[in-house]
Protein backbone atom coordinates (compact mmCIF):
# COMPACT_ATOMS: atom_id res chain seq x y z
CA UNK A 1 0.00 0.00 0.00
CA UNK A 2 1.41 3.18 -0.93
CA UNK A 3 1.96 5.99 1.87
CA UNK A 4 -0.53 8.68 0.56
CA UNK A 5 -2.87 5.66 0.21
CA UNK A 6 -2.49 4.49 4.07
CA UNK A 7 -2.22 8.56 5.29
CA UNK A 8 -6.09 8.88 4.13
CA UNK A 9 -6.76 5.53 5.56
CA UNK A 10 -5.77 6.72 8.74
CA UNK A 11 -7.56 10.23 8.25
CA UNK A 12 -11.03 9.19 8.39
CA UNK A 13 -13.48 9.85 10.33
CA UNK A 14 -15.54 6.98 11.62
CA UNK A 15 -18.62 8.22 12.83
CA UNK A 16 -19.60 6.17 16.51
CA UNK A 17 -23.09 4.99 16.86
CA UNK A 18 -24.24 5.70 20.60
CA UNK A 19 -27.01 6.26 22.66
CA UNK A 20 -28.47 8.88 25.71
CA UNK A 21 -31.07 8.59 27.65
CA UNK A 22 -34.30 11.18 26.44
CA UNK A 23 -35.94 12.18 29.82
CA UNK A 24 -38.32 15.06 27.47
CA UNK A 25 -39.20 11.63 25.26
CA UNK A 26 -40.31 10.01 28.39
CA UNK A 27 -42.04 13.05 29.93
CA UNK A 28 -43.88 13.57 26.19
CA UNK A 29 -44.63 9.82 26.52
CA UNK A 30 -45.85 10.40 29.96
CA UNK A 31 -48.14 12.79 28.68
CA UNK A 32 -50.10 10.96 26.05
CA UNK A 33 -50.25 7.67 28.00
CA UNK A 34 -52.02 9.80 30.57
CA UNK A 35 -53.84 12.03 28.26
CA UNK A 36 -55.23 8.46 26.67
CA UNK A 37 -55.98 6.75 29.22
CA UNK A 38 -53.51 3.54 28.26
CA UNK A 39 -53.53 1.81 31.27
CA UNK A 40 -52.60 -1.27 29.59
CA UNK A 41 -49.16 0.51 29.43
CA UNK A 42 -46.77 -0.07 32.53
CA UNK A 43 -45.13 2.79 31.69
CA UNK A 44 -42.50 2.21 34.86
CA UNK A 45 -41.12 -0.64 32.66
CA UNK A 46 -40.54 1.55 29.34
CA UNK A 47 -37.17 3.08 28.95
CA UNK A 48 -36.20 6.13 26.48
CA UNK A 49 -33.04 7.06 24.48
CA UNK A 50 -31.98 8.93 21.74
CA UNK A 51 -29.59 7.48 19.18
CA UNK A 52 -26.85 9.46 17.19
CA UNK A 53 -25.01 8.03 14.14
CA UNK A 54 -27.71 5.19 13.11
CA UNK A 55 -27.89 4.90 9.56
CA UNK A 56 -31.38 3.99 10.00
CA UNK A 57 -34.18 5.55 8.10
CA UNK A 58 -36.85 4.96 10.80
CA UNK A 59 -37.67 8.18 12.80
CA UNK A 60 -37.75 5.85 15.72
CA UNK A 61 -38.14 2.02 16.60
CA UNK A 62 -39.44 -0.30 19.42
CA UNK A 63 -37.35 -3.13 21.17
CA UNK A 64 -39.08 -5.64 23.33
CA UNK A 65 -37.76 -8.18 25.59
CA UNK A 66 -38.72 -11.61 24.14
CA UNK A 67 -39.94 -13.92 27.22
CA UNK A 68 -36.77 -16.36 26.37
CA UNK A 69 -34.58 -13.34 27.72
CA UNK A 70 -37.03 -12.47 30.33
CA UNK A 71 -36.70 -15.99 31.35
CA UNK A 72 -32.90 -16.47 31.02
CA UNK A 73 -32.02 -12.87 32.89
CA UNK A 74 -35.22 -13.21 35.46
CA UNK A 75 -36.43 -10.21 34.85
CA UNK A 76 -40.13 -8.83 33.93
CA UNK A 77 -40.99 -7.21 30.53
CA UNK A 78 -39.99 -4.30 29.47
CA UNK A 79 -39.47 -2.10 26.17
CA UNK A 80 -37.33 0.49 24.71
CA UNK A 81 -38.81 3.35 22.64
CA UNK A 82 -35.45 4.56 20.86
CA UNK A 83 -35.88 8.14 18.47
CA UNK A 84 -33.40 8.54 16.12
CA UNK A 85 -31.72 12.17 16.73
CA UNK A 86 -31.18 13.10 13.07
CA UNK A 87 -34.58 12.37 11.77
CA UNK A 88 -37.05 13.20 15.07
CA UNK A 89 -35.39 15.92 16.56
CA UNK A 90 -36.49 17.71 13.51
CA UNK A 91 -40.14 17.23 13.34
CA UNK A 92 -42.60 19.59 14.63
CA UNK A 93 -44.23 18.98 17.97
CA UNK A 94 -47.46 17.19 16.54
CA UNK A 95 -45.46 14.90 13.93
CA UNK A 96 -43.00 13.85 17.11
CA UNK A 97 -46.24 12.75 19.10
CA UNK A 98 -47.97 10.76 15.76
CA UNK A 99 -44.63 8.75 15.96
CA UNK A 100 -44.44 8.35 19.61
CA UNK A 101 -48.38 6.85 19.98
CA UNK A 102 -47.02 4.97 16.49
CA UNK A 103 -44.14 3.54 18.52
CA UNK A 104 -46.92 2.90 21.78
CA UNK A 105 -49.03 1.20 19.15
CA UNK A 106 -46.44 -1.77 18.54
CA UNK A 107 -46.51 -2.26 22.51
CA UNK A 108 -49.69 -5.83 23.16
CA UNK A 109 -52.35 -4.95 25.76
CA UNK A 110 -50.99 -8.32 27.61
CA UNK A 111 -47.68 -6.23 28.20
CA UNK A 112 -45.64 -9.48 27.56
CA UNK A 113 -42.33 -8.20 25.53
CA UNK A 114 -43.54 -9.31 22.04
CA UNK A 115 -44.35 -6.70 19.64
CA UNK A 116 -47.12 -5.74 17.59
CA UNK A 117 -46.48 -5.92 13.55
CA UNK A 118 -47.75 -3.80 11.07
CA UNK A 119 -49.46 -6.38 9.58
CA UNK A 120 -51.41 -9.11 11.33
CA UNK A 121 -54.03 -11.25 10.13
CA UNK A 122 -57.45 -11.58 11.82
CA UNK A 123 -57.34 -8.67 14.33
CA UNK A 124 -57.96 -5.75 12.89
CA UNK A 125 -55.41 -3.24 10.97
CA UNK A 126 -52.53 -2.00 12.92
CA UNK A 127 -52.51 1.51 10.87
CA UNK A 128 -56.62 2.00 11.24
CA UNK A 129 -56.46 1.52 14.81
CA UNK A 130 -53.32 3.64 14.95
CA UNK A 131 -55.11 6.59 13.11
CA UNK A 132 -57.96 5.72 15.80
CA UNK A 133 -55.49 6.20 18.50
CA UNK A 134 -54.46 9.69 16.94
CA UNK A 135 -57.57 10.85 16.05
CA UNK A 136 -58.92 10.91 19.90
CA UNK A 137 -55.21 12.57 21.06
CA UNK A 138 -55.58 15.56 19.03
CA UNK A 139 -59.44 15.39 20.05
CA UNK A 140 -58.03 15.43 23.64
CA UNK A 141 -55.75 18.86 22.94
CA UNK A 142 -58.76 20.99 21.46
Amino acid sequence: MSRLKKERKSTRKIKRFNWEDAPDIRARTLKLVTDLKMDTVLFERIFFFRSFGSKSRAYARTWGLPALWQHALDVEPAYIIEVLSHYFDKLSQKEKDRVLLHELSHIPKNFSGALIPHTRRRKGSFHSKLEELIDKYFETMK
